[in-house]
Parts: structure tokens; C-alpha cells; sequence
């Protein structure tokens, strides 16, 4: 299995970037690529602005932890098995927001990789710049 991880400090307390996290439909704000998003019944359905369209099927939604995990589901996206992890956690003045991704076959984790790091640079924007 590939393993993936980016990470950021951003200025602005944990539970605020937890809320942007979890908040089902705000991922179309800052996670890069996304066009739309719906959830329902513990899966979030997203669509990329290329059209591609991919459930996720949310495994944590931990508010105590400030843990958020959601696995890839079969289709679109050719993935045998996949968990992403998100932790916020509070750093004093800030949060550190860890992404990181398990996924196979192997040969998706640079994809992986490099999503993530634009998945957190873009959350690390958006919380900013609304705070």
C-alpha cells in the first residue's frame, strides 16, 4: 500500500478549520479540482470539474479528535483500497492540519501526493483569507 502526507500550519484556530473540514459541501471552496459535492447517508458524492464522478464513503467524523476519514469507493477512480485522514489539531496560536492518504496499487500514491498538498495549501487559503 502507498502512503502519502502533506501538512501545513494555518493562522487560524482548530475549530475553525475544523468546521471548513467537515463541512460536507465547502469542499467545492478549497479542495482543488472539485466543481460539486452532496451528502447523504455517510457518503459524499463529488464531482470534479472534469466531469468524473466519485463516492466517499465517510469512515470518522470525529469533532473530539478533530479527525475526519473517508475511504474512495470503487468506480471512477480505479482503487483497490484507499483512507484519507485529516487531523486538525490546535498549535497555540494556529492549527496544524495533517492530510494523509493510504492507498493501492502503489503507482496512486504521487497522484495521491500531489493532491494533497494542493488539497492542503487550498484549505489553508481558504480558512485564512474568511478569517
Amino acid at each position: 500500500m502507498g502512503t502519502s502526507r502533506a501538512h501545513a500550519r494555518i493562522s487560524r484556530p482548530a475549530d475553525e478549520v475544523w468546521d471548513a473540514v467537515t463541512d460536507p459541501n465547502g469542499i467545492v471552496a478549497w479542495f482543488p479540482g472539485v466543481a460539486g459535492c452532496t451528502h447523504a447517508d455517510g457518503v459524499r458524492h463529488v464531482t470534479t470539474s472534469s466531469g468524473i464522478e466519485v463516492d466517499e464513503v465517510i469512515v470518522t467524523n470525529d469533532g473530539q479528535l478533530r479527525r475526519f476519514q473517508y475511504s474512495l469507493q470503487p468506480g471512477a477512480v480505479p482503487v483497490e483500497q484507499h483512507l484519507a485522514t485529516v487531523d486538525v489539531v490546535d498549535d497555540g496560536d494556529g492549527s496544524l492540519v495533517i492530510y494523509s492518504v493510504d492507498v493501492a496499487p502503489d503507482a496512486f500514491a504521487p497522484a495521491m501526493q500531489q493532491t494533497i498538498e494542493a488539497a492542503v495549501a487550498g484549505l489553508k487559503a481558504h480558512v485564512e483569507q474568511a478569517g
